[in-house]
């Protein structure tokens, strides 16, 4: 395995841990302006849909994948900008 790559596993760790909690505020936001609730609904909350909860579900899911690639893509480019190698 390259030196690049083995170095750049640690700053991708943290920009994962980083781009859950990212992720997660931007999904509580969108909730709150779709849903007009504070808190999502919860797969065993048996007072809710199905089309509720699973509507929930697919948001988050979209919302989390599509602001983890975005802080990954962002690390590579950073990365290959300092170290003049793309990390993957």
């Amino acid at each position: 395995m390259k030196a690049s790559k083995i170095a750049y596993k640690p700053v991708g760790m943290a920009m994962g841990a980083v781009s859950g909690v990212l992720a997660g505020a931007v999904f509580k936001q969108v909730w709150k302006r779709l849903g007009h609730e504070e808190d999502a609904p919860d797969a065993t909350d048996e007072h809710r849909t199905w089309r509720e909860v699973v509507s929930a579900a697919v948001l988050q899911g979209a919302i989390f994948a599509g602001v983890k690639a975005a802080v990954d893509r962002g690390g590579a480019t950073a990365t290959r900008r300092l170290t003049g190698t793309w990390p993957g």
